[in-house]
C-alpha cells in the first residue's frame, strides 16, 4: 500500500495532476458562464460547484509541492470532491435513465467527475485537518445547499429540473455523507497517516 502512496506522491505524478485539476477547473467555469450570466452578484461564489471543489484541489497540490499542509483548504476540497463530483456522475445516470439518451460530454462528466471524487479521498493520508476546518467546510457546504436549492441556484439540468425538490432531498444527505467521509479519512484518531 505505500508503495501505491510512494507512487501518488512522486513530484512528477502531483504536478501532472496539478495540471489536469487545472485545466479541468478553466473547463469546469467556462461550462457555467451561461449560467453566472444570469446569477445575482450576491450568490456568484455558490454557483459554480464542481470548478471550485478542483480549484480547492489545485491548492492543495501547490501546498504539497512545497512540502506544506493547508488544512482548511484540505477539507474543503476533499468534502466538495466527493460530494459534486457524486452529485454530477447521480446527475448525469439520472439524466441518461430519464431521457434513454446522454451525449458524450455526459459520459465524459461522469468519467471526470467519479475520478474528482476517488482523487479528495485518495490524497486524504497527507492531509492535516483539523475538526475547526471540517467545520467551516461542513457549514459552507450546506450553506451552499441552501443557495442552491432554496434560492434556485443550482446546477442547470433542463432534463431533470421537475424533479429539483428530490434532487435537493438527495443533495442534502450527500453532503452530510461528504462531511462523514471527510471525517473518516482527514480527521479521526488512528486513521492512515503520511507525509508527502
Amino acid at each position: 500500500m505505500n508503495i501505491l502512496y510512494a507512487f501518488f506522491a512522486n513530484k512528477n505524478i502531483l504536478v501532472l495532476l496539478l495540471i489536469i485539476n487545472i485545466v479541468g477547473t478553466i473547463y469546469g467555469y467556462y461550462w457555467y458562464i451561461p449560467q453566472l450570466r444570469e446569477t445575482p452578484g450576491i450568490f456568484l461564489p455558490f454557483v459554480p460547484d464542481s470548478p471550485t471543489a478542483s480549484l480547492y484541489f489545485v491548492f492543495v497540490l501547490i501546498a504539497f509541492l512545497m512540502k506544506k499542509n493547508w488544512g482548511l483548504i484540505e477539507a474543503l476540497a476533499i468534502v466538495t470532491l466527493f460530494k459534486y463530483g457524486m452529485w454530477a456522475v447521480v446527475m448525469n445516470l439520472l439524466t441518461l435513465y430519464t431521457t434513454g439518451y446522454l451525449p458524450w460530454q455526459g459520459y465524459m462528466l461522469i468519467a471526470s467527475h467519479g475520478a474528482m471524487a476517488v482523487q479528495g479521498i485518495l490524497y486524504s493520508p497527507f492531509y492535516r485537518i483539523k475538526t475547526w476546518h471540517l467545520i467551516f467546510a461542513a457549514i459552507w457546504t450546506l450553506h451552499n445547499d441552501i443557495i442552491d436549492y432554496v434560492f434556485k441556484m443550482m446546477p442547470v439540468y433542463r432534463d431533470l429540473m421537475l424533479y429539483m425538490d428530490r434532487i435537493g432531498y438527495f443533495t442534502f444527505w450527500l453532503s452530510l455523507l461528504s462531511i462523514l467521509i471527510a471525517y473518516y479519512f482527514g480527521v479521526r484518531k488512528n486513521r492512515h497517516i503520511l507525509s508527502i
